[in-house]
């Protein structure tokens, strides 16, 4: 359980938090990118689970900014309820298990 605590610390959680949340934004705008050219697109479904693995938030700068599938409900819904759910576990950790 020690080794744990080494591993998921508070310092190491944002840093994961931070670059997945550059790999939402960045998967969003190579995929605006892509669909302006007609090209090979980055299947919807690796959107979404980059989202569910923390980087919701950038999901959504990415999909606002870049104008890039704000119409399709999976994404302008899925991305906020995702992100809520995150919030309310990250909550329900640090209370449980006094990670902070």
């Amino acid at each position: 359980m020690e080794t744990l605590h080494q591993i998921f610390t508070v310092q190491n959680i944002v840093i994961y938090i931070i670059i997945i949340n550059v790999i939402g934004f960045l998967a969003m705008f190579i995929d605006k990118q892509k669909a302006k050219k007609g090209a090979w697109r980055i299947p919807e479904k690796t959107l979404v689970t980059i989202a569910l693995l923390g980087g919701s938030i950038g999901g959504m700068l990415g999909m606002y900014i870049f104008r890039h599938k704000t119409h399709k409900s999976r994404f302008s819904i899925g991305f906020p309820i995702i992100l809520v759910v995150q919030i309310v576990l990250i909550f329900y950790c640090i209370t449980k298990y006094d990670i902070i």
